[in-house]
């Protein structure tokens, strides 16, 4: 039973009597089981409610060690997907401004090459 087979309800119950551990011990080891369950879904969930907070997310992008080229290659894709948004909607004041963030960030580009 131990190979990645799927395992009947008749295999499982079958194994249990063969260890005879009687109707109290199958009752402690079925708490036992669902115990364990529960603290593992409880730990799911607090470890995806503590992964979506900004503290979380903060500290894994720091972790990251970006380089000054590669964080601003990232800047730099950012603003081109903001610019080609605010050209849809035509936001040109706001174009403006993300045009001279580029300027900065093509400076920084060319430093690093």
């Amino acid at each position: 039973m131990t190979d990645n087979k799927r395992v009947t309800n008749k295999q499982i119950l079958e194994k249990i009597n063969d260890l005879k551990v009687g109707e109290e011990g199958l009752n402690l080891l079925a708490i036992k089981i669902v115990s364990r369950m529960v603290k593992l879904k409880s730990m799911e969930d607090w470890f995806d409610h503590a992964n979506k907070s900004n503290i979380a997310w903060t500290t894994a992008y720091d972790d990251l060690e970006l380089s000054i080229e590669e964080d601003a290659l990232g800047e730099a894709a950012k603003l081109m997907t903001l610019m080609n948004l605010f050209q849809d909607e035509e936001e040109y004041e706001k174009c403006a401004i993300i045009k001279g963030r580029m300027r900065e960030i093509n400076k920084i580009l060319k430093k690093g090459k």
